[in-house]
Protein backbone atom coordinates (compact mmCIF):
# COMPACT_ATOMS: atom_id res chain seq x y z
CA UNK A 1 0.00 0.00 0.00
CA UNK A 2 1.76 3.35 -0.96
CA UNK A 3 0.93 6.16 1.47
CA UNK A 4 -0.25 9.23 0.91
CA UNK A 5 2.38 12.09 1.05
CA UNK A 6 1.55 15.88 1.45
CA UNK A 7 2.53 17.26 -1.65
CA UNK A 8 4.10 20.63 0.28
CA UNK A 9 6.63 18.66 2.57
CA UNK A 10 6.49 19.54 6.08
CA UNK A 11 7.96 22.92 7.07
CA UNK A 12 8.26 24.19 3.41
CA UNK A 13 6.26 27.21 2.87
CA UNK A 14 4.37 27.91 -1.57
CA UNK A 15 7.32 29.59 -2.30
CA UNK A 16 11.32 29.04 -1.53
CA UNK A 17 14.34 30.96 -3.01
CA UNK A 18 16.36 28.58 -4.44
CA UNK A 19 20.32 31.12 -4.59
CA UNK A 20 22.70 30.50 -6.91
CA UNK A 21 26.06 31.96 -5.49
CA UNK A 22 29.76 30.82 -6.09
CA UNK A 23 30.84 29.82 -2.49
CA UNK A 24 27.92 28.20 -1.37
CA UNK A 25 29.55 26.83 1.86
CA UNK A 26 30.92 30.29 2.74
CA UNK A 27 27.64 31.74 1.94
CA UNK A 28 26.20 29.33 4.73
CA UNK A 29 28.29 30.60 7.21
CA UNK A 30 27.79 33.97 6.30
CA UNK A 31 23.98 33.79 6.73
CA UNK A 32 24.62 31.98 10.16
CA UNK A 33 26.43 35.03 11.05
CA UNK A 34 24.16 38.01 9.29
CA UNK A 35 20.58 36.65 9.65
CA UNK A 36 20.83 33.84 12.48
CA UNK A 37 19.74 31.14 9.90
CA UNK A 38 20.06 27.69 10.94
CA UNK A 39 21.73 24.90 8.75
CA UNK A 40 19.70 21.92 7.87
CA UNK A 41 21.43 19.88 5.43
CA UNK A 42 24.68 19.94 2.77
CA UNK A 43 24.64 17.97 -0.24
CA UNK A 44 27.93 17.69 -2.35
CA UNK A 45 28.50 16.85 -5.87
CA UNK A 46 29.97 13.06 -5.86
CA UNK A 47 33.57 14.69 -6.28
CA UNK A 48 33.21 17.27 -3.14
CA UNK A 49 33.54 19.93 -5.26
CA UNK A 50 30.58 21.99 -4.78
CA UNK A 51 27.39 22.36 -3.05
CA UNK A 52 24.84 20.66 -5.49
CA UNK A 53 21.81 21.54 -2.42
CA UNK A 54 21.80 23.09 0.66
CA UNK A 55 18.90 24.47 3.16
CA UNK A 56 19.26 26.94 5.62
CA UNK A 57 16.18 27.94 7.71
CA UNK A 58 15.93 32.27 8.71
CA UNK A 59 12.88 32.61 11.25
CA UNK A 60 10.20 30.25 9.67
CA UNK A 61 11.30 29.92 5.99
CA UNK A 62 13.41 27.69 4.11
CA UNK A 63 16.07 29.53 1.74
CA UNK A 64 18.12 26.91 -0.88
CA UNK A 65 21.61 27.28 -1.46
CA UNK A 66 23.85 25.65 -4.22
CA UNK A 67 27.05 26.47 -6.30
CA UNK A 68 27.19 27.63 -9.13
CA UNK A 69 27.50 25.43 -12.65
CA UNK A 70 28.41 27.41 -15.36
CA UNK A 71 28.38 24.68 -17.63
CA UNK A 72 25.09 23.88 -17.19
CA UNK A 73 23.73 28.16 -17.18
CA UNK A 74 23.58 28.27 -13.11
CA UNK A 75 25.13 31.23 -12.30
CA UNK A 76 24.99 33.92 -9.03
CA UNK A 77 24.31 37.20 -9.10
CA UNK A 78 28.24 38.08 -8.88
CA UNK A 79 28.96 36.47 -12.53
CA UNK A 80 25.96 37.77 -14.43
CA UNK A 81 26.68 41.43 -12.93
CA UNK A 82 23.75 42.28 -10.51
CA UNK A 83 20.26 40.82 -9.40
CA UNK A 84 16.62 41.53 -10.09
CA UNK A 85 15.32 40.31 -7.15
CA UNK A 86 15.42 41.16 -3.62
CA UNK A 87 14.40 38.87 -0.60
CA UNK A 88 12.96 40.76 1.93
CA UNK A 89 13.10 39.48 5.74
CA UNK A 90 10.31 40.62 8.54
CA UNK A 91 12.36 40.52 11.68
CA UNK A 92 11.62 42.12 15.33
CA UNK A 93 14.30 44.18 15.26
CA UNK A 94 15.83 46.04 11.77
CA UNK A 95 18.38 47.72 13.41
CA UNK A 96 20.41 45.46 15.57
CA UNK A 97 19.94 42.60 12.81
CA UNK A 98 20.93 45.34 9.91
CA UNK A 99 24.26 45.48 11.89
CA UNK A 100 24.76 42.57 12.68
CA UNK A 101 24.50 41.56 9.15
CA UNK A 102 27.03 44.73 8.14
CA UNK A 103 29.36 43.21 10.64
CA UNK A 104 29.26 39.94 9.34
CA UNK A 105 30.09 41.66 5.58
CA UNK A 106 26.97 42.63 4.23
CA UNK A 107 27.44 46.09 2.51
CA UNK A 108 24.94 48.67 3.51
CA UNK A 109 22.58 50.21 0.82
CA UNK A 110 20.38 51.96 2.45
CA UNK A 111 20.14 52.01 6.10
CA UNK A 112 17.06 51.25 7.96
CA UNK A 113 15.10 54.07 8.15
CA UNK A 114 10.77 54.89 8.60
CA UNK A 115 9.00 54.15 5.22
CA UNK A 116 5.55 55.52 4.05
CA UNK A 117 4.27 51.94 3.64
CA UNK A 118 4.84 51.54 7.91
CA UNK A 119 8.06 49.47 7.96
CA UNK A 120 11.26 50.56 9.33
CA UNK A 121 13.18 49.13 6.43
CA UNK A 122 16.77 49.17 4.84
CA UNK A 123 18.47 47.06 2.28
CA UNK A 124 22.00 45.36 2.14
CA UNK A 125 24.13 43.52 -0.27
CA UNK A 126 25.39 40.31 0.85
CA UNK A 127 28.86 40.00 -0.35
CA UNK A 128 27.41 37.18 -3.37
CA UNK A 129 25.42 39.43 -4.92
CA UNK A 130 22.29 38.90 -3.37
CA UNK A 131 20.05 41.94 -2.03
CA UNK A 132 18.22 41.96 0.96
CA UNK A 133 15.96 44.11 2.36
CA UNK A 134 15.31 43.42 6.31
CA UNK A 135 11.94 45.10 7.76
CA UNK A 136 10.19 45.47 10.84
CA UNK A 137 6.26 46.60 10.64
CA UNK A 138 5.72 49.40 13.13
CA UNK A 139 2.33 50.77 11.39
CA UNK A 140 -0.52 49.15 9.28
CA UNK A 141 -1.38 51.89 7.25
CA UNK A 142 -5.02 52.17 5.09
CA UNK A 143 -4.28 52.51 1.42
CA UNK A 144 -5.73 56.40 1.21
CA UNK A 145 -3.27 57.17 3.83
CA UNK A 146 -0.50 54.89 1.58
CA UNK A 147 -1.60 57.21 -1.26
CA UNK A 148 -1.01 60.56 0.67
CA UNK A 149 2.62 59.40 1.94
CA UNK A 150 3.37 58.82 -1.14
CA UNK A 151 2.02 61.81 -2.89
CA UNK A 152 3.90 64.18 -0.11
CA UNK A 153 7.07 62.17 -0.40
CA UNK A 154 7.70 62.15 -3.68
CA UNK A 155 5.52 64.52 -5.56
CA UNK A 156 7.38 63.49 -9.14
CA UNK A 157 6.78 60.49 -8.86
Amino acid sequence: MTTKVNPIPEGHHTITPHLCVKGAAEAIEFYKKAFNAEELCRVPAPDGSMLIHSAIKIGDSLVFIYDEVPKMGALGPKSIGGTAVRLHLYVEDVDSLFDQAVKAGAKSEMPPMDQPWGDRYGVLADPFGHSWGLATHKEDVSPDELTRRFKAACPAC
